[in-house]
């Protein structure tokens, strides 16, 4: 098992290029199930999660190809069983259910399972799809999914579920009449499926408001497509130029879906500064602190959470931070103390004061973001930080090491 080697206290300076979204990729990766004809993808990175995906495909019957950051899909012999073994890895093949519903009436997908930040059930994506006409058993650690064909209807999300949003578009893409979809999410990933959905012939109008229409057509056609940036990649990397005082440029960095973090980024007194080729991104003087609160898009991620929190350590005053979207979602709070920062929990809510530095320590990461925080804490602290358990770090940062390194960080691999 291999650890990430931080020597921190080095100021970035460089040019970072943000690699595709993995958020968006996986969720267009399972619509690659619905269309006739080849998909051909531009810009999708490469994960371990991208990699889980195409083997599912496989297994789900299509022919993949994976060169250089392009992805070609072919539907040959459409099965309709997602194992145990895939789904386990990655919470995102749950994806398929309503692909494999709309196109062969039946489905058979294991559960996901637990998350480490929290409760995510799919009961929301089951009770949409049940006023579609499906029907569901849940036995033996499998949701098993029927219907004759599934037909529009006017569904109500409890909550603005991302998944559950792209696990109906995608299924109601190719069911009869009208689907209206209420308070349905609103993430940019949303709205890059929605997108890549028209381009194989879909008619999808609303994403990016909370009511989406989608008109039923008889069967989608390949199509070529190139993911978005990966908004939340482009943050951590904010973020880590941010703590460590550098001046970096991030390439192909989507700065309108980063509303929301570019203002809090500015409130603690980063310069940002929208250019045609990215973002530029230097600070001067001190880090000042702030409040954050997470919300569904538009607002903070939660994604996002972690690495904000590693730069208020930092900050003059330090700030609140208060998690509104999973309940377990502070698991990086005392590997963070383990560094020297000043962190106190109550609830959902961490309160930070701010330190005059951190030291390096061996830390682990207990999920993607929170290893994403110890990262970023880790290029600012003095002397050498050890990250352990890095595969959750492979799951959504392509190269990260490479990145770093190429904007001056002193960061390599190791055996553990």
């Amino acid at each position: 098992m291999e650890k990430l080697v931080i020597e921190g206290g080095l100021p970035l300076q460089g040019t970072i290029r943000v690699s595709g979204s993995k958020n968006a990729a996986l969720p267009i990766l399972m619509a690659c199930l619905l269309p006739e004809g080849e998909v051909r993808l531009g810009n999708v990175p490469r994960l371990r999660d991208i990699h889980t995906s195409l083997r599912l495909l496989n297994i789900l019957g299509c022919e993949t190809t994976f060169d250089g950051n392009d992805v070609t899909v072919n539907v040959r012999d459409l099965k309709t069983e997602a194992p145990y073994d895939l789904v386990k890895t990655m919470r995102a093949s749950v994806l398929c259910l309503g692909p494999l519903l709309a196109l062969k009436g039946e489905a058979k997908v294991s559960l996901p399972g637990g998350c480490a930040i929290g409760a995510r059930p799919v009961d929301l994506h089951l009770k949409a799809l049940e006023q579609m006409g499906a029907v569901f058993e849940l036995t033996s650690g499998y949701i098993f999914g029927r219907c004759d064909k599934l037909r529009g209807a006017h569904i109500t999300f409890d909550f603005p579920t991302v998944g559950g949003t792209e696990n109906l578009l995608m299924a109601a893409s190719i069911a009869e009449g009208e689907t209206i979809l209420e308070n349905a999410a609103r993430e940019p990933e949303v709205q890059d499926l929605a997108n890549f959905l028209n381009a194989m012939g879909a008619k999808i109008s609303g994403q990016g408001t909370s009511v989406i229409r989608v008109q039923g057509v008889p069967a989608l056609r390949g199509a070529d497509y190139r993911v978005m940036p990966d908004r939340i990649e482009a943050g951590t990397y904010l973020a880590a130029a941010a703590i460590t005082g550098g001046e970096v440029l991030l390439e192909d960095c989507p700065c309108t879906e980063l509303d929301a973090v570019l203002a809090k980024f500015r409130n603690m007194g980063v310069e940002l500064e929208e250019q045609k080729g990215g973002l530029l991104v230097r600070r001067h003087g001190p880090l000042k602190g702030v409040d954050v609160t997470t919300q569904p898009f538009p607002g903070f991620p939660t994604d996002m959470q972690a690495q904000i929190m590693a730069c208020l350590c930092l900050a003059e005053g330090g700030g609140v931070i208060e998690e509104k979207i999973f309940e377990n979602r502070f698991m990086h709070v005392l590997e963070l103390v383990r560094l020297g920062a000043d962190i106190r929990l109550k609830g959902r809510s961490a309160m930070i004061r701010g330190v005059k530095s951190l030291v390096g320590a061996p830390v682990m990461a207990s999920d993607l973001r929170a290893s994403a925080s110890l990262v970023v804490a880790g290029l600012a602290a003095e002397g050498r930080t050890d990250v352990l358990r890095i595969y959750h770090l492979d799951r959504g940062y392509e190269d990260i090491e490479a990145k770093l390194g190429g904007v001056g960080a002193r960061v390599w691999r190791e055996e553990e």
